[in-house]
């Protein structure tokens, strides 16, 4: 397909409201427009989502987006939609946890060619009914996201996502884009292996970030050190991870306790919950989230100020 580099400009405007590009964007776009694949490696808030669904929205077909999280995708189907006004079937996710209309709603969309955008959990991937539907569909390119799930060697495994190519194979073939925030030449490696794309032009950005810094300190009361560190800064929003399930609700319990909005999220929590907490979050209803690593991955949220290890993490890229 071409597309010149004027046309993705007036498409950028047109859609997301920007004059330009960031960092290896437009490149990264048209290696994709051209039936290219790429893997893209770039730091969080660095614009990883608009490198496919700016091309999505100006090619034939519907883009596949694999994501790990109901969360993760309900946040970038909102976007999109609010991106394109007055069609909601521009974008969808599927998973378990749509009614049954709900499904029959997306399945319409995607037949009649309305919808740009699918974002798909792994495990529904790989269901027979939705790998037949997806073979009825004409589709343009498969997004990898958060693609450091892949490999064994990262740090948010996920067997599921090694199913992937074949799953790909299956339905039919079209170009594979990855990207992660995280991921060491190892990891790399073993995704490219994986998704069998080591011909993917490697997109590398950098990722010095002058306006963050990083503080160690000791950890003699820490609870009361994270309440005086809040009250210091009164309305910035802000996370904090803990490494068990029960020491998120504990700490959540104190900062509500304390007078700051507070809300868990971890996996022991239903999904109704997790998505109200979130939503909750990101609308600000409350200033903090006390999280396990179950939260953060691929969030979108600009005025985040601080992010606090109640714990050690368990490896330097978490």
């Amino acid at each position: 397909m071409d597309i010149d580099s004027s046309m993705l400009h007036e498409k950028l405007k047109e859609f997301f409201g920007f004059d330009s590009f960031k960092g290896d964007q437009e490149e990264i776009i048209k290696e994709l427009v051209a039936g290219h694949n790429a893997f893209v490696l770039m730091p969080t808030g660095g614009g990883k989502s608009l490198c496919y669904q700016l091309p999505a929205l100006v090619m034939e077909g519907t883009a596949i987006v694999v994501s790990p999280l109901i969360a993760l995708m309900k946040n970038q189907v909102d976007a999109i939609r609010g991106f394109v006004s007055g069609n909601d079937g521009i974008a969808h996710f599927l998973n378990s946890s749509l009614p049954k209309s709900q499904i029959n709603e997306v399945h319409e969309d995607l037949l009649s060619g309305a919808t740009k955008l699918l974002y798909v959990a792994p495990e529904s991937l790989t269901k027979p009914e939705n790998i037949a539907l997806l073979k009825e569909i004409k589709i343009s390119f498969y997004a990898i996201d958060e693609a450091h799930c892949i490999s064994e060697w990262g740090h948010d495994f996920r067997p599921e996502y090694r199913r992937i190519r074949a799953i790909i194979d299956e339905i039919g073939p079209a170009p594979v884009i990855a990207l992660t925030a995280t991921a060491t030449p190892k990891v790399q490696n073993d995704i490219q292996k994986n998704l069998g794309m080591l011909d993917a032009r490697v997109f590398r950005s950098s990722f010095n970030r002058p306006n963050l810094y990083y503080e160690i300190r000791d950890k003699s009361d820490p609870k009361r050190d994270i309440i005086k560190f809040i009250k210091q800064n009164p309305g910035k929003s802000g996370i904090i991870y803990c490494l068990s399930r029960k020491k998120v609700e504990e700490l959540a319990e104190l900062l509500n306790v304390n007078g700051i909005r507070a809300l868990p999220y971890h996996a022991g929590l239903d999904a109704k919950t997790r998505a109200e907490n979130q939503d909750k979050f990101l609308m600000e209803e409350v200033d903090v989230i006390v999280a396990t690593i179950a939260f953060g991955m691929g969030i979108d949220k600009p005025d985040v100020r601080f992010v606090i290890h109640y714990d050690i993490p368990k490896s330097i890229e978490g």
